[in-house]
């Protein structure tokens, strides 16, 4: 069955905005799980802007729900994984002048220096995850670094959607639809784990989350934009419920 992680960012966000202490994006991940989310993503970026270390320390201390921790794989942050021990960690590009994440991480050319970071963190037995663009070379080095999961980076479907007028049919939409099937069919033939997310929304999601194979959407501006009108509980279970739909 599907599931969904809600990236709880963007409420550290608006807390940031004013250096306070609310809204709490531990009291968030504890509304998602109500509303049905089957895990929690947190970016501990490196100038942290959003999420503090605070924030990750406390959500797993004081959750009960998968928690994912997105990181470049630099020594700092693989230091932290390992003494937290999320479920997963998610290697992440990450830039400082990037408003939120660009692109997937170029695993094949990096390759040595991700495979000391993912078997220090598979040493400390945490699932390692890594975000990449829907490219086969990318797929293929991964399953070498000795990744358990890929997450396909859907910017490009979402772009091209919204661009296109939510028009799920036109030929611009159906190609990159059809490149994150594709590379998801690489993904399982590999035996590694398919997930998808980046830029995915409530017009948008259905789609991607009827692709053969996949296990796992991470969304997060979205449910933290409609949770501002609907409640976090409700905006995480309308979500859950558009995905359950269309993987039916």
């Amino acid at each position: 069955m599907i599931e969904l992680g809600v990236n709880v960012d963007h409420v550290a966000t608006v807390r940031q905005a004013r250096r306070t202490y609310e809204p709490d994006p531990v009291w968030a991940a504890v509304e998602a799980h109500l509303g049905g989310a089957d895990g929690i993503t947190v970016h501990l970026r490196e100038d942290r802007r959003h999420i503090q270390d605070e924030d990750v320390r406390r959500l797993r201390e004081l959750t009960h729900i998968r928690l994912n921790l997105e990181m470049a794989a630099t020594d700092e942050m693989v230091k932290i994984a390992c003494a937290i021990k999320p479920e997963m960690a998610m290697l992440v590009p990450e830039g400082r002048h990037e408003i939120t994440t660009e692109g997937g991480l170029d695993v094949l050319s990096k390759e040595a220096s991700l495979k000391k970071a993912v078997d220090t963190l598979k040493s400390a037995g945490i699932v390692v995850s890594v975000f990449i663009d829907a490219d086969l070379k990318q797929v293929e080095a991964a399953a070498r670094i000795g990744a358990s999961v890929c997450e396909i980076h859907t910017g490009p479907y979402a772009h091209a959607f919204h661009e296109k007028g939510r028009d799920a049919e036109s030929p611009e939409v159906v190609s990159q639809l059809k490149c994150i099937e594709t590379a998801g069919e690489a993904i399982r033939g590999l035996k590694m784990r398919f997930n998808a997310g980046h830029a995915l929304n409530y017009v948008n999601v259905e789609p991607v989350a009827r692709l053969p194979g996949l296990r796992e959407l991470h969304i997060g501006h979205a449910i933290v934009s409609r949770s501002v009108f609907v409640g976090m509980r409700e905006a995480v279970r309308e979500m859950k419920q558009l995905m359950l739909q269309a993987a039916r």
